[in-house]
């Protein structure tokens, strides 16, 4: 993966329309993977889930913690990515009380098959979900690949550790 580009693909997004009255002041909008990736290092990490608990409970949150140290290893943004809808997406971070990662929809998962990262997970009764996966991407390009092992289709465990904040923060020392 290092040295790859990311796949150009779109996203189905909900964002704030301060325009619009009411209990859903939002309005959808598309973007790509340009308009998040294009002139700037980043990095990227997928999970299989919103709402689930390492996602919940490590994952997002230490992120979230730990966005200015990565500020201060020349990050300018931090993504996730899950194959979840805009709703899900957005609802979670607001669980969440995220400031700073950006979370981004990739709903029926185009842009986890592309990178090779789409997995089945009827076992858990999810259906297709993304490994866990991280990335630093550097202008679209892929300067740094993190991937949990043992990646398959139904797999019983759900490793966490490659992936943490912690070691991509280790690795840009």
């Amino acid at each position: 993966m290092i040295n790859k580009h990311l796949p150009n693909t779109e996203f189905k997004t909900r964002v704030r329309d301060d325009t619009l009255e009411g209990d859903n002041p939002f309005t959808w909008e598309t973007k790509t993977v340009t308009d998040y990736f294009e002139n700037t290092t980043s990095v990227l990490f997928s999970l299989p889930g919103a709402f689930t608990p390492t996602c919940s409970t490590f994952q997002l949150p230490d992120f979230e913690r730990l966005y200015d140290r990565f500020v201060e290893n020349g990050i300018t943004n931090i993504y996730c990515i899950s194959v979840n809808d805009a709703f899900v997406m957005n609802k979670w971070g607001q669980d969440q009380g995220v400031k700073n990662v950006k979370l981004i929809p990739d709903g029926c998962g185009s842009f986890t098959r592309r990178m090779g990262m789409l997995v089945a997970k009827d076992n858990l009764g999810f259906g297709y979900r993304s490994w866990r996966y991280a990335a630093v991407v550097d202008n679209m390009k892929v300067t740094h690949w993190f991937e949990e092992p043992g990646i398959l289709d139904n797999c019983e465990d759900d490793p966490y550790g490659e992936t943490s904040p912690q070691n991509i923060l280790s690795a840009l020392k």
